[in-house]
Order: C-alpha cells, then sequence, then structure tokens
C-alpha cells in the first residue's frame, strides 16, 4: 500500500490543484470496524497535521464522509450477507448429506457401537419414540381438521369435518382441558421451586464473591518438594483408570507423572480396561518409558471387564501396598493436572480429620471447537462455579465429579469402598461418605483441564448416563438415608433438594412442560400457559446460568433452546434409572478427540538420559501420526434421531396451530424451539464428520 502522503498527492492532482489540501481524510481500516474521520485545517506540514489530530480539533461533517461512511458500511454489510449465505448453503448441504446417507440413531452397528452394552434391545429403546410420535400423528391431525374447519370449502366432506370439529371443542373443553390445566399448573409450580433453587444459588454464589470466600489449609504451605522431610509430603496413591482411550492416554500419563511431588512419596497406577491388544501394548509401552526414566508408575489390565470404571478402582484399591498410601487422587484418562495440583490440594487435609474429600475444577480445553462445546462449557461452569463451589462452602457436601479429586483413603474404606451397583459410583461413594460424617471441600480456584464430547452422539449417551445413575442410585439410597443418624436438615437435604429437585423434577418438567403440555395448548386452548412461565422465567434463569462465563452471553438464546432441546434425552434416561428399564446399567465410554498440542506433548516428555531413548521428538511425532491414522480410519457418522425430529415436527405443527389463536410470545417459542429440535435431530450442532 502506497504511503499516506503519496496517496493524498494523487488525489489532489486528480483533482486538479488543492481541492483537497485544507481537508485531509483519514481511513481508519481497523478490521472488523472501519472508521473515518475528516479534520479541517491547512498546509502540509506533517507536524501541524499530528498537533491538529493531538488537539482534537473540530470535526467537520459533509457530504463526502457521509458517503464514505454509507459506502464501508455498506462493505460490512455484503460481507456479513455473504458470511450468511454461505453458511446457510453449508449447512443445507450437511443436512442433504444427513438425509441421504439415512442412518439414524438406531442403526448403529456392532462395530460403530462403542460399547457392547449400549447395544440394548430395539423394543426397550423405542417406547418412548412410539409416545412422542402419537403425540405428533395426533397433532398433525388436529392441525389438519382445524385448518378445513377454518377454510369456507363447500361439500359434505367439509361440513362433516366441521361437525366433527364442533364435538371436538365440546369434548376437549369438558374432558381434555381440566386435566391438562392441572398438569399444568403442577408443572409451573415445580418449575417456580427448582428455580428459586437455583436463584438462592445464585445469590450464595454472589455472597461469596463479594465476601472473597476462599476454603485455606489449616497448616501452613508446603516447602521445597525436593526435601520430603521439609515439609508436609503424605504418601499419595495416583490411579488412571482408563478404557480403549488411545486418544488420550500419553498426555495424561505425561501430566501426572510431571506432578511436583517427592518421586518417593506418590505412586501413578494406570488402570488400563482395554479389551484392544494394539491399544494394550501402546499405553503398557508408554508406562514402561515414564518407568525408566525415573517415575514411580504401574500397569495394570483386568481381563474381565467387570462393574466398569467402579469395578476398576476397586480392584486397584484391593493391592497390597495401598496400605502404605494415605490418599488417592484420581483423573480420567483425558485429564491434564497442573504440576502443582498436589501441592494445592493435599495440604487441606492436614489437621483436618474429618476432611474426606477436596475437589478441584474443570477446565476445557476444546471449549471453542463448536457450538455444542460452548454450550457445555455455560452448563459445566454453572455446575463448577456455583453448584459446587456454594454446596462446598455452606453445606460440606457435593457429588464427587468422578475424576480431578482427592480422597482420603480412610474416608473411601469406611464408606464401603467402591461399588458396582449403578453407573454413577463418583456420586455413590460421595452419597455415602456424608451420611458417615465425612466433610468435602471444593477449590474453585484449583483448575484440571480435559476435554468435552465434540459429538452429540457421545454427549447424548454421556447425559444419559448422568441423569440414569441418580435415579437408579436415589432408588437403593433412599432407604439409607432414612435410617442414618446424621441431623434431619441433612436428610432433608439429600432427599428433596440432591436427588428429588435437581436429578428428578428438573428433567421432569423440562420435558413436560416446554415439549408436550406447552404445544398441547396450542391444540387445547382452554388450558393455557402464561407468557411468563413460556418466556421471562426461562430467559431469566438462562441468565443465571451464563453470568459465570460473561463471554458467552450472545449464547443465551441458543442455550435456552437446546437445554430444552436436550430435556428429551434426560427425561428419557431419568425414567430408565427410576424404573430400572433396560439401559440403566448402559456404560458407554464418552469418546475423546485428543486436543493436547503437539508441543504439550513434548514439554511433558521424560527428562534425562532416557529422553534419548523413549522420549524423543521423532517417537513423539510418530505417536501423533499414529493417533492421527487411528481417528481416519475410526468409523464415525453423523445421524439423524428420530426422537429429537419428531419432537420439531411436533413443535413446529403447535408453532402453525397457535397462528389461528394469535398467540404471539407461544409461537415464537414454539416456532425456533422446533428448529433447535430439528437441528440437533439432522445431528448439525456438533462435529461434522463427512
Amino acid at each position: 500500500m502506497a504511503p499516506w502522503n503519496s496517496l493524498w498527492a494523487s488525489r489532489a492532482a486528480i483533482a486538479g490543484g488543492n481541492a483537497y489540501r485544507d481537508m485531509p481524510v483519514i481511513v481508519k481500516m481497523e478490521n472488523p470496524n472501519w472508521s473515518i474521520s475528516e479534520i479541517n485545517g491547512s498546509g502540509d506540514n506533517g507536524e501541524d497535521f499530528l498537533a491538529r489530530v493531538g488537539g482534537q480539533r473540530r470535526r467537520v461533517k459533509n457530504t463526502k464522509q457521509i458517503t464514505w461512511v454509507f459506502r464501508l458500511k455498506a462493505h460490512r454489510a455484503a460481507g456479513c450477507l455473504a458470511w450468511l449465505t454461505s453458511a446457510a448453503v453449508a449447512l443445507g448441504d450437511a443436512a442433504r448429506r444427513r438425509v441421504v446417507a439415512g442412518r439414524t440413531d438406531s442403526d448403529a452397528t456392532d462395530g460403530e457401537c462403542e460399547d457392547v452394552a449400549e447395544r440394548a434391545p430395539t423394543s426397550r429403546r423405542s417406547r418412548f419414540y412410539t409416545l412422542i410420535k402419537a403425540c405428533l400423528m395426533m397433532s398433525i391431525f388436529l392441525l389438519v381438521v382445524e385448518l378445513a374447519a377454518y377454510s369456507n370449502g363447500k361439500g359434505n366432506l367439509v361440513v362433516f369435518i366441521n361437525s366433527f370439529n364442533a364435538s371436538w371443542i365440546r369434548f376437549r373443553a369438558a374432558y381434555v382441558a381440566p386435566p391438562l390445566q392441572l398438569l399444568a399448573d403442577a408443572c409451573v409450580v415445580l418449575f417456580l421451586v427448582q428455580s428459586v433453587d437455583r436463584l438462592f444459588q445464585s445469590l450464595g454464589c454472589f455472597y461469596i464473591l463479594v465476601k472473597r470466600i476462599k476454603p485455606k489449609p489449616l497448616s501452613p504451605a508446603l516447602s521445597d518438594a525436593e526435601d520430603p522431610n521439609a515439609g508436609y509430603y503424605p504418601m499419595v496413591l495416583v490411579q488412571i483408570p482408563m478404557c480403549n482411550e488411545k486418544e488420550v492416554y500419553r498426555q495424561s500419563i505425561a501430566a501426572v507423572c510431571n506432578l511436583e511431588w517427592p518421586r518417593s512419596n506418590f505412586l501413578v497406577q494406570v488402570l488400563d480396561d482395554s479389551d484392544d491388544v494394539a491399544t494394550q501394548a501402546l499405553i503398557k509401552d508408554e508406562v514402561e518409558k515414564w518407568r525408566h526414566s525415573g517415575a514411580h508408575i504401574v500397569y495394570r489390565h483386568r481381563v474381565l471387564r467387570e462393574g466398569y470404571k467402579a469395578g476398576n478402582l476397586k480392584s486397584a484399591m484391593s493391592c497390597n501396598y495401598v496400605k502404605d498410601y494415605e490418599y488417592v487422587a484420581i483423573f480420567d484418562a483425558d485429564f491434564q493436572p497442573y504440576p502443582d495440583f498436589l501441592k494445592r490440594t493435599v495440604p487441606h487435609f492436614k489437621d483436618n480429620e474429618d476432611l474426606g474429600l477436596v475437589q478441584a475444577r474443570w477446565s476445557f480445553v476444546n471449549k471453542d471447537e463448536n457450538l455444542l462445546t460452548r454450550l457445555q462449557n455455560i452448563n459445566l461452569c454453572f455446575h463448577f462455579e456455583v453448584e459446587q463451589q456454594v454446596n462446598g462452602v455452606f453445606i460440606n457436601f457435593f457429588g464427587f465429579n468422578g475424576t480431578a479429586g482427592v480422597w482420603r483413603i480412610k474416608a473411601v474404606e469406611d464408606s464401603g469402598g467402591w461399588m458396582e451397583r449403578t453407573t454413577v459410583e463418583d456420586m455413590d461413594i460421595a452419597v455415602r461418605a456424608h451420611l458417615k460424617g465425612w466433610k468435602f471441600v471444593f477449590l474453585n480456584d484449583v483448575e484440571c483441564q480435559c476435554e468435552l464430547p465434540e459429538s452429540y452422539e457421545a454427549y447424548r449417551k454421556q447425559q444419559h448416563r448422568w441423569h440414569s445413575g441418580p435415579m437408579q442410585l436415589f432408588r437403593l439410597c433412599l432407604p439409607d438415608i432414612i435410617r442414618c443418624k446424621i441431623v434431619f436438615w441433612k436428610k432433608a437435604n439429600l432427599i428433596f433438594l440432591f436427588f428429588l429437585l435437581r436429578k428428578l423434577i428438573l428433567p421432569f418438567y423440562s420435558f413436560t412442560l416446554f415439549c408436550i403440555i406447552l404445544p398441547m395448548t396450542m391444540f387445547v386452548p382452554e388450558a393455557e400457559l402464561p407468557n411468563w412461565v413460556v418466556c421471562y422465567i426461562p430467559v431469566l434463569m438462562s441468565f443465571l446460568n451464563i453470568v459465570p462465563t460473561p463471554k458467552s452471553f450472545p449464547f443465551i438464546i441458543p442455550y435456552l433452546l437446546f437445554e430444552n432441546t436436550m430435556s428429551v434425552t434426560k427425561f428419557n434416561a431419568m425414567i430408565s434409572g427410576l424404573f430400572q428399564l433396560g439401559s440403566t446399567y448402559e456404560w458407554v465410554v464418552t469418546k475423546k478427540s485428543g486436543r493436547s498440542l503437539e508441543g504439550d506433548l513434548i514439554s511433558l516428555a521424560p527428562k534425562g538420559l532416557e529422553q534419548l531413548k523413549y522420549g524423543s521428538l521423532p517417537a513423539i511425532n510418530l505417536a501423533i501420526k499414529e493417533q492421527s491414522k487411528a481417528k481416519k480410519e475410526s468409523k464415525k457418522y453423523n445421524r439423524i434421531y428420530k426422537k429429537e425430529l419428531a419432537m420439531s415436527l411436533l413443535l413446529l405443527s403447535a408453532a402453525a396451530r397457535s397462528l389461528l389463536s394469535k398467540q404471539g410470545i407461544h409461537f415464537y417459542f414454539l416456532l425456533f424451539q422446533g428448529i433447535s429440535f430439528l437441528l440437533v435431530g439432522l445431528d448439525l450442532i456438533g462435529q461434522d464428520i463427512k
């Protein structure tokens, strides 16, 4: 680009003299914002020009300046329009590929299933789908009847339809509207109770922030880790349970082996449940590399994967050498603790004999990967920042997150150890430890990096396990909670808040109120939902959820719609766990993508002379190539999800019906919620696998 002074010279020559000498124009091209300004003055002196700019002389707005502004704004609008057009074309092309491929969520073959337990009988998985299809068929039928009745046609068919519609109106007013309104009112009450609970939790978090409340160790900070006798460095056992997770095992093992703790005072157990022989060999070889570099690490493999993760941890705790250790830290295969993790968590146990668990929060390496990961980040940040922190500060109890935590081994043994009776072994042991009187501490400022599921398929399976397990556990723990000798308010908190309100009522009213009752009220207008239930309170609750992640405010509406969309999966999982249906005991390992960079692996490689043999750069590059090749060869497909697709048609038909009764807010909510279900049903929200 030419210098600015020569540019103005050429403009003056074109204008035929000194037409623009007294009015220099500055064009600032700062992408994406374009701005221009004109400064009144005369002369070519650069110093005089800069002095006038620095003095902020009065700006003169004339026709030429306004023209430039409009041109630049038009250019920016054209760019946005081009981006929206290309995005729409790409979205339509992806939807076309899904439809042409014709793969649905019920077409998974043995080779595509992530776990044997996933392949439940089709009859068990289709009950909920049948219910949704029945509602859809009824709504379409009623919509066609009412559209025909509104038309002014003639003929015997029209007369019959009008007669049927009149009979239907009398029937629904007498027999359908009263029970539907009663159910709607009950769900609204549950909705309000849950909203009040969330509001109080948010206020508690605000109080913690204002008062700067932060859990602190009772004893001073640790001394140099090189001298175990100079500080508090108890024996710590570190466990990494994994199963067929070849994408992430390297970085998790490397991160754990680089923890700042005396080598003689901690042992790493790699608990491999992989049934793939190649994956077993890779993990075993990685363990050997670190062992030769000086790390205190062992490899354990179970032939029979009984009890899934709980069985794996239970088997590891049965080793004879475990009695020499006082604490156990647990990290899932995709978790990478920072080197000072133990130094910031273990000191909280010193001189605090009632403390059983120290839990750290999660941070995510791929939170900005796609829209799905952004929405998950909002949910989990609220969970840690608000729910876990508030419960930890005020009642010293919360659900163990299954990873990124340090347990006192005595507390684990006193609580009965790991049990395989549910798919939420972490919540199970936390509840039993709480009933035994152990206290928990949550550290919001100690983070552990991990991955979020990038595909809707993986996220859906994860949420199914997370919402069916608590109901399964509630059925098993309720008698123990009632019989235990803890104070009454702790029993009430466990039963009514921890289990019923946050694990059962939340998915129940989310699905029933917004996905069934609301569209049904469009076809039965005698039963109605007020605008504040449909719009105002949900937006307020979404606002509270998004406060811990201020940068996510542009996603407040997509977040609200997506949460209602996920209520189908969560409600189905909750019913499965509560009534012990076929999918209750399914355990599907959440697929990882291995988002750690090459530089992360190099920085965590074994140090010293052994690095030349075991941790050299060519070996790391080879491992990265192997992982990339494995990703390309793995069979992954985008699928059509029938339940979500049927729900989208139900909501869109209800939106069409709402136009007849001129219900504005209800129409827009149903329209956008139906579009949200459609995008999820066509698997357009997460990872695009071509």
